[in-house]
């Protein structure tokens, strides 16, 4: 068998039975690159090789997560959940209103969608503003696994198409990068045009989630309450400095490029306006990084197992297989090769990663096939975002887990991957391959 496919059948395995997910990567990393034919210490060499990789997105998630402590410290999420909490209170559950239910949804997909392109915080705010959230769920009788969907819809769908923020360095920093480097003669401007089409498919996903599949209501076992956080009193210039630190940050990182940086930024501006006294730094810093600390392990590891899977040549061989099998069936090699992606980025965790690897193969095997350099683009884009929900090792499915589990009572596995990956995987591979045969 392929090594990268077994690679990941391995890993999505070993994930369903509950097997931590670090150790899902690793030992399924030493399967691939033994089934490869590489000897154990060369592939043991290969994943500590890979692992200074991740580091840079560890360290990045380590301050994002300072940052929103610090966010949090400003006392807004505390406010937000504490108006929400006292809008139900007293109610019972069959007299609130879709209206409330549905408020509560579209407050958190702003939310989720503003981190991703207006304060680019990422995950970091999810285990700051869900678990106070919880009791209000649990009030309102949501289903957690729709708060799931609802988070990595936002979490995925504005890099997709939003120039901005990590939209920014999706679409033109890596993305249009890639395509040039290997050859492909497009502008900045059609690789957000031609990703539309595929974000629809999340959109329709979302839309059966909310609208479908998650929309009776689900009890869950009350054992002790989730602690909420004490009403404070809203600082005026608390809020003034959190508004310049969030201004700081995201024109910091647009700037540098960098999400440490950026977020240093925003946490300095914090730090010089009170909001956090300077003896406290080490407190906040270290509670963010205790916050990320197994994301940032998880994207670790993930890193280490994509230096394997390059390092057995599984992803070119399947791609060779694919065209050398199919012929000159142009729908078959489009809806193989979004597969392919769906199977490489699942294993790698990350689109953003996965680019750089196909890319330099799918470009010229698009232009093989006769695809238009706007159906490439969708073809390449849609096949690195494929995957990403669904994942055990996405950042769009841990960091939705690290705020609905506050309590123990969601499941990272069957709670969040599994519905993510039915609602958004088969969505795109359908409104990707129509899009790589109309554009």
């Amino acid at each position: 068998m392929n090594p990268v496919l077994l690679s990941v059948c391995v890993m999505l395995a070993l994930s369903l039975m509950r097997i931590n997910v670090v150790v899902a990567l690793t030992l399924s990393a030493m399967i691939g690159g033994l089934s490869a034919g590489m000897s154990l210490t060369d592939t043991v060499s290969a994943f500590e090789g890979g692992l200074g990789g991740g580091a840079t997105i560890a360290l990045s998630y380590a301050m994002l997560g300072a940052f929103a402590v610090a966010i949090s410290k400003s006392g807004i999420t505390d406010l937000l959940a504490q108006t929400v909490i006292k809008r139900i209170h007293g109610h019972h559950p069959d007299q609130l209103s879709n209206i409330i239910k549905y408020s509560v949804l579209s407050l958190i997909l702003l939310m989720t969608i503003a981190s991703q392109n207006i304060v680019p915080v990422h995950i970091a705010f999810i285990p700051i503003l869900i678990p106070p959230l919880l009791a209000v769920f649990t009030k309102l009788r949501l289903d957690r696994r729709l708060i799931a969907c609802v988070l990595t819809f936002g979490l995925i769908t504005p890099y997709m198409v939003l120039p901005v923020g990590f939209g920014g360095i999706f679409l033109h920093n890596i993305l249009l990068k890639n395509l040039h480097d290997n050859g492909l003669d497009v502008t900045a401007s059609q690789v957000p045009s031609a990703m539309i089409l595929p974000a629809l498919g999340m959109v329709t996903g979302l839309l059966i989630a909310v609208f479908f599949s998650y929309r009776k209501p689900r009890d869950y076992p009350v054992t002790e309450p989730v602690k909420l956080s004490e009403t404070k009193t809203l600082d005026k210039r608390h809020i003034t400095v959190a508004c310049i630190a969030i201004v700081a940050t995201l024109a910091t990182q647009l700037t540098s490029g960098s999400m440490i940086i950026g977020a240093l930024a925003g946490f300095v501006v914090f730090t010089v306006g009170g909001v956090i006294a300077w003896k406290e730094t080490h407190d906040v810093f270290t509670k963010g990084v205790h916050m990320m600390a197994m994301i940032g392990f998880i994207m670790i590891a993930a890193a280490g197992f994509a230096a394997v899977m390059k390092s057995t040549g599984g992803v070119e061989t399947l791609v060779e297989m694919l065209s050398t099998s199919i012929g000159h069936n142009k729908g078959l090699a489009a809806l193989l090769m979004l597969i392919i992606g769906l199977l490489v980025t699942m294993g790698i965790g990350s689109s953003f990663s996965t680019i750089p690897i196909i890319a330099t193969i799918y470009v010229p095997l698009a232009v093989a096939f006769g695809f238009s350099p706007m159906a490439t683009i969708a073809l390449v884009g849609t096949a690195a975002a494929l995957g990403d929900a669904g994942s055990p090792a996405s950042d769009s499915t841990l960091g939705p887990t690290s705020g609905l589990n506050a309590d123990e009572k969601h499941d990272h596995i069957w709670d969040t991957v599994v519905p993510t990956f039915i609602h958004y995987n088969l969505p795109l591979i359908a409104f990707g391959w129509i899009a790589a045969m109309t554009l």
